[in-house]
């Protein structure tokens, strides 16, 4: 199906808050042009160049990931992923494999190791790895992307000398440089389409790359923008995280939406990177802090003269704070209205005190959110628990919180940390391992779409509308219901005189909806073999 072509679509479900009994939907020069019933769907079949026959099958808009890394993310699917890996002795046999499989790589590259899933719960030492690898340069980074270990050589490489144990900071940020200099453009432009593939076979028609000189590179980035531009597949937005002045002016050169993404406020629970108030109930420390609220408010002000989004990576109660502090001082400076106008985003912001909601709220802060978090590391005895005790992992990811408040949401996956996965992640904040901070099923599914569009200033897009961009996805799924996350409330409704549109049943155990199309700007990426 080509851009220009006029398609109708009928005899299905259509996901639209225009008609909530809709079977049919007419796209016209990659546009929405018409939302209804099945027997005004006759009037177009005459007129159209193709009729999509849906057999029941249910059009939803795709799916907006607010928070990608593109390559690493192709890399892990081409490369050595060690996210199943059970314990040490798997991730060290992996290791080995790979080594012997890949001999010309200069550097061996892998991710997604975590220790505080194993038995013996601890990574692989300096001296493992250099036996696994035969001496070779290698890099593994941790499952939050926020650690790493690596074998003797590649220190060297990195001139940081024989260090042992996991390494985080600048070391960290190092020998991160010295491995992904290695991959060379082609490597990289065929990850970046692997990454691409897997997440259009997923019904996700956007991604929001959050790439910066700390993460990536600048040809990294700018490869992709321009792969994505060229090559059907879904849209890409990109985000630079580059501090003040500075990374407003390198943002634009790069064709970045923004300064935003992972410009990081501090580092990650799992690492013990992450900035807290009080000491980890593992470790006596209290994590990193990378920016203050004068460097925050130095970059806010610095965006929001220029009219560009600002963004950052807080994790940590003490990160948060200071992110809420810098924003304050600058629409005290620069006036409310004009940073709420911006639409300036905080990429994880798991560690929230009301207070800090509330002023989310006041300055229109978006909250980038990865309910997947909380699915892997969550609930009484998860990583959380174990970092922060089991009353402060309460508290973490309160999507109820934001929504009552108003704060607007935006889902994501932060992949490669957590795997693209769009119906899961609404599954994990329909399903919230703490009861008080889940969402409907129709809240999720609008901030995993909606709400992504309108994390880059778009209001007109994300829904199956009339004049709305035509990116959607075709799915098989069973009956569909209205789903809310409490006994209060109904939980199951298929009365159609509620006049709600329904969603697939995504409650855990059941089968999530198989994607058949995935459709961005009337431009089909992704149709399932054998459809």
């Amino acid at each position: 199906m080509s851009a220009q072509q006029t398609v109708l679509l009928r005899r299905g479900e259509v996901h639209s808050p225009a008609d909530p009994f809709a079977t049919a939907m007419v796209v016209e020069r990659g546009q929405v042009a018409w939302v209804g019933s099945e027997g005004a769907a006759d009037a177009f079949a005459d007129g159209v160049d193709e009729v999509v026959d849906l057999d029941g099958a249910l059009v939803t808009p795709a799916f907006t990931d607010a928070h990608v890394h593109t390559t690493a993310t192709g890399l892990a699917l081409t490369g050595l992923d060690l996210s199943t890996a059970p314990d040490l002795s798997a991730v060290l046999a992996r290791v080995r494999d790979f080594a012997a499989a890949r001999p010309g790589d200069r550097v061996l590259l892998g991710h997604g190791w975590d220790a505080s899933r194993w038995p013996d719960n601890r990574p692989p030492t300096r001296a493992e790895l250099d036996a696994a690898t035969g001496g070779r340069p290698l890099y593994l980074s941790r499952i939050d992307v926020h650690s790493a270990v690596a074998t003797t050589a590649l220190l060297d490489m990195a001139s940081l000398g024989a260090v042992d144990g996991p390494l985080t900071a600048d070391a960290h940020h190092a020998v991160r440089s010295k491995a992904l200099a290695s991959v060379s453009p082609a490597q990289r432009a065929e990850a970046q389409r692997a990454a691409l593939a897997h997440a259009a076979s997923l019904g996700i028609g956007t991604l929001h790359e959050c790439a910066g000189p700390e993460i990536s590179s600048e040809d990294d980035f700018t490869g992709l923008l321009r792969l994505a531009s060229q090559e059907p597949g879904p849209r890409v937005v990109g985000y630079w995280a580059e501090r003040a002045d500075e990374g407003v002016a390198k943002a634009r050169q790069l064709g970045a939406l923004g300064a935003a993404g992972d410009l990081f406020v501090d580092g990650a629970l799992g690492s013990h990177t992450a900035c807290l108030h009080e000491p980890y109930t593992d470790a006596d420390h209290t994590g990193i802090a990378y920016l203050d609220a004068a460097a925050v408010a130095d970059h806010v002000t610095a965006c929001t003269e220029a009219g560009l989004q600002a963004g950052f990576h807080a994790i940590g109660d003490a990160a948060v704070g200071a992110v809420v502090e810098g924003v304050r001082t600058v629409a005290e400076k620069l006036g409310l209205a004009r940073v709420r106008a911006a639409r300036h985003r905080v990429e994880h912001v798991e560690m929230l005190t009301p207070e800090a909601v509330a002023a989310f709220a006041e300055l229109g802060l978006t909250a980038s959110v990865q309910p997947a978090f909380d699915a892997l590391w969550g609930g009484e005895d998860g990583m959380y628990a174990r970092r922060l005790g089991r009353e402060r992992a309460s508290r973490l990811n309160p999507f109820a919180a934001l929504l009552r408040a108003g704060v607007p949401l935006a889902f994501g996956s932060d992949s490669p940390v957590t795997p693209l996965d769009p119906w899961g992640t609404l599954r994990a904040a329909a399903f919230h391992r703490t009861p008080g901070h889940r969402i409907s099923v129709r809240a999720a599914f609008t901030a995993h779409t909606r709400g992504g569009w309108r994390a880059i200033g778009r209001d007109d897009a994300g829904v199956l509308v009339p004049g709305a961009p035509a990116d959607y996805a075709v799915w098989r799924t069973e009956e569909l219901v209205v789903q809310a996350p409490d006994d209060r409330v109904a939980r199951w409704s298929t009365d159609p005189r509620s006049g709600t549109p329904g969603l697939p049943d995504l409650t855990p155990g059941r089968d999530l909806p198989v994607c058949l199309r995935t459709v961005v700007g009337g431009r089909t990426v992704f149709v399932r073999p054998g459809e």
